[in-house]
């Protein structure tokens, strides 16, 4: 995706429910270039980094003048290939969790958790944020998920697995890295979207890890889907 200037779309207020198409843009891309620098003064531009980092943790933002842009920075870049798992655990050790940003509640949320994962429960539980869209906040707002990225452990599986969503697709795949006997297993994940909420997020997911009975609270309600 390519920003030019202050990014004043980003900015742009839309009616309740509706998320900006700017920063949907933003929250999508693997790649952000930020056109035009000359044009503005260092401290526009910090702030404008700011605010794409607070909706997209996961992008590389390249800056450039009258759209200059090193073509292998873009093309081959392999935004969806599974690769090595070591490289994708390296990036998502470096995403941190981010403020909304001034468009409903943008942002990005990532979290760790030791453990196995079931892949049946971890599939609920991505079925439940991406297709069901019936995991709530502390205010009752319905969790928006735009985009998830992660590495788990999978029960009886001696490989790690990404995972990763646009929407209401997503998908999990084996990579060629085999978990080590002499290290804990664990699990990354990374979502950017609306209304998120970093620990409900978290002990839905390690009740999934865990195996429980209890699995869900009240922030998940199989007959009050969001609209």
């Amino acid at each position: 995706m390519k920003l030019h200037r202050k990014g004043q779309h980003l900015e742009e207020e839309k009616p309740d429910g509706l998320i900006n198409e700017a920063s949907r843009q933003v929250a999508l891309a693997d790649i952000i270039i930020i056109n035009k620098t000359d044009l503005i003064s260092e401290e526009d531009l910090k702030k404008l980094r700011t605010t794409i980092r607070s909706i997209n943790g996961l992008g590389k933002i390249l800056e450039t003048q009258r759209s200059r842009v090193d073509l292998s920075n873009v093309l081959d870049l392999h935004a969806f290939d599974s690769l090595s798992g070591i490289s994708l655990q390296k990036k998502l050790q470096h995403v941190p969790t981010t403020q909304p940003h001034l468009d409903q509640s943008v942002l990005t949320v990532t979290f760790e958790v030791p453990g196995n994962a079931k892949e049946e429960s971890l599939n609920v539980f991505i079925q439940n944020l991406l297709w069901e869209k019936n995991v709530r906040n502390k205010d009752g707002d319905c969790m928006e998920v735009i985009r998830l990225k992660g590495l788990v452990s999978i029960k009886d599986k001696l490989k790690q697995v990404i995972v990763q969503g646009v929407h209401e697709l997503y998908d999990l795949e084996e990579t060629p890295l085999s978990w080590k006997d002499d290290t804990e297993r664990t699990n990354r994940l990374v979502l950017i979207g609306r209304n998120l909420d970093k620990e409900i997020l978290k002990q839905l997911f390690i009740a999934t890890v865990t195996e429980t009975e209890k699995r869900w609270t009240a922030h998940f309600k199989e007959d009050q889907v969001c609209p």
